[in-house]
């Protein structure tokens, strides 16, 4: 029977590639979304990956959107918590609400949803969760303090977690991207972009097909000897 994997933002960008990659490796996957109805329905009938709407910030939304996965594809073995935001702004401008929300669903998402699946996992004695973090959460960026905050507690989080589940055969381990091309780094001004692409000692974006086979091998059975470990996949940017 196959694996059944959930992951977080995961019918665009990044989440998009990972949800491929792991479909690629035989896994029934249930990308989750939180917002754009359309889109997320384009990427299901493209794919024939089943979508689910929940917001990861809110708990009771993770633990009845996970029932759901379960009850309709089985139970979760694999979780990738890919989904998350920016509201970016110096201290001085940055409101509570934006520091709040990128906590709540950057790194509440992470918790919202391992508490949810972790316990079947180890009473099933096999898992794999999978944490997206961010350079920016190991090196800091200004006008970031609450991303920064939330990807770099990720990073605690992962490792804290991978000594619960060790012994019972579910891992949890993080990957840092560093800059990708994704529809939020094409954003970017081009003078910016310049200036960030030059930072990067492989001269040039990483595609999010880069960051999917990190999480594939993460997520398979070859991948079971490592846990509690950060993956920084960006091109040399920052070497931590």
């Amino acid at each position: 029977m196959a694996r059944v994997a959930i992951v977080t933002g995961g019918t665009r960008g990044i989440g998009e590639a990972i949800s491929l990659a792991l479909q690629d490796m035989g896994i029934e996957v249930a990308a989750n979304y939180a917002g754009n109805d359309e889109r997320a329905q384009a990427f299901s009938e493209r794919t024939g990956i089943a979508v689910y709407k929940w917001d990861v910030g809110d708990y009771d939304a993770c633990q009845a959107g996970c029932a759901k996965v379960a009850a309709d594809l089985g139970e979760v073995d694999i979780v990738v918590n890919n989904a998350g935001i920016t509201r970016d702004g110096t201290i001085l401008k940055l409101s509570h609400d934006d520091w709040k929300a990128v906590i709540d669903t950057n790194l509440g998402g992470c918790f919202n949803m391992a508490k949810a699946v972790f316990p079947g996992m180890r009473t099933r004695k096999w898992g794999r969760i999978v944490n997206i973090g961010s350079i920016n959460g190991q090196a800091g960026q200004y006008g970031q303090v609450n991303y920064a905050a939330a990807k770099s507690g990720i990073h605690g989080f992962t490792k804290a977690l991978a000594q619960e589940g060790a012994r019972a055969g579910v891992t949890v381990n993080a990957i840092a991207p560093g800059y990708i091309d994704t529809d939020m780094v094409a954003a970017v001004p081009a003078d910016v972009l310049e200036k960030i692409v030059a930072k990067i000692p492989v001269g040039r974006l990483g595609q999010a097909s880069e960051i999917a086979r990190g999480v594939a091998f993460l997520c398979s059975e070859e991948g079971g000897f490592v846990t509690g470990s950060t993956l920084s996949i960006n091109g040399g940017q920052h070497m931590y």
